[in-house]
């Protein structure tokens, strides 16, 4: 059976004008006062999670694995092959496409926001995403994965694959973004994969450690 996933692609270009048209109708007073936006939110490390050798010698899986007999005939290879076609993606959009579903994209947040202080005016307002908390998300999941954030007394649940997956996915960042990225945003994403690195290289040397062998006890001596 392929591992290439399956997914379908909906071209939502057709729905422009109303979409346009909705958002024309529905587009709110703008604010009277524009709230400061907060200052870029500063990463912090954890705490690698393996003080303790012994609490995870015989991590538990978090996914157990699944059989191949378990999986339904829906998905075997040959029912698969009439839908070739599903993972054709449509025409790329225009730049009059983009250009439009950028800004009833960024007035339907603006909607949310209002919807929210209105509920609490006290909330503040909503933090602006960038790079550093993308590279902040993927690394509190591999820390995660790798069992930090376990209550104390405890065995942590670790999912070392998953962990590797994640800091891959910071790789990929780190290469496509190579060339691109401010002096901070690089040292940022360099430390990350360091310590998410180093974290892993430990926790597999402790995984991977033969269990030293006890002799059995002997006869009782009177």
């Amino acid at each position: 059976m392929s591992d290439t996933p399956k997914f379908t692609v909906v071209d939502r270009r057709k729905f422009r004008e109303e979409d346009e048209t909705n958002s024309e109708a529905a587009s709110p007073a703008p604010a009277s006062e524009e709230a400061a936006a907060p200052a870029a939110p500063r990463l912090t490390l954890v705490e690698p999670p393996h003080k303790d050798p012994e609490a995870v010698r015989q991590p538990e899986p978090v996914h157990a694995p699944v059989a191949v007999a378990d999986i339904p005939d829906a998905y075997e290879e040959e029912d698969l092959a009439g839908e070739a076609g599903a993972t054709d993606l449509p025409p790329a959009p225009t730049d009059e496409e983009a250009r439009f579903q950028k800004m009833a994209y960024e007035k339907a947040a603006e909607r949310l926001e209002d919807l929210v202080r209105a509920q609490n005016p006290a909330a503040p307002a909503s933090e602006k995403i960038g790079f550093e908390h993308l590279v902040q998300q993927l690394y509190l999941s591999a820390m995660m994965q790798m069992g930090a954030g376990t209550p104390e007394g405890q065995r942590p649940r670790i999912d070392i694959l998953g962990a590797r997956q994640t800091i891959d996915l910071l790789n990929v960042v780190d290469d496509k973004t190579s060339g691109n990225l401010s002096k901070d945003e690089q040292r940022t994403l360099q430390t990350v994969l360091f310590e998410l690195r180093m974290t892993f290289l430990e926790l597999t040397r402790v995984i991977s450690a033969p269990k030293p062998n006890v002799p059995p006890p002997g006869p009782v001596k009177r």
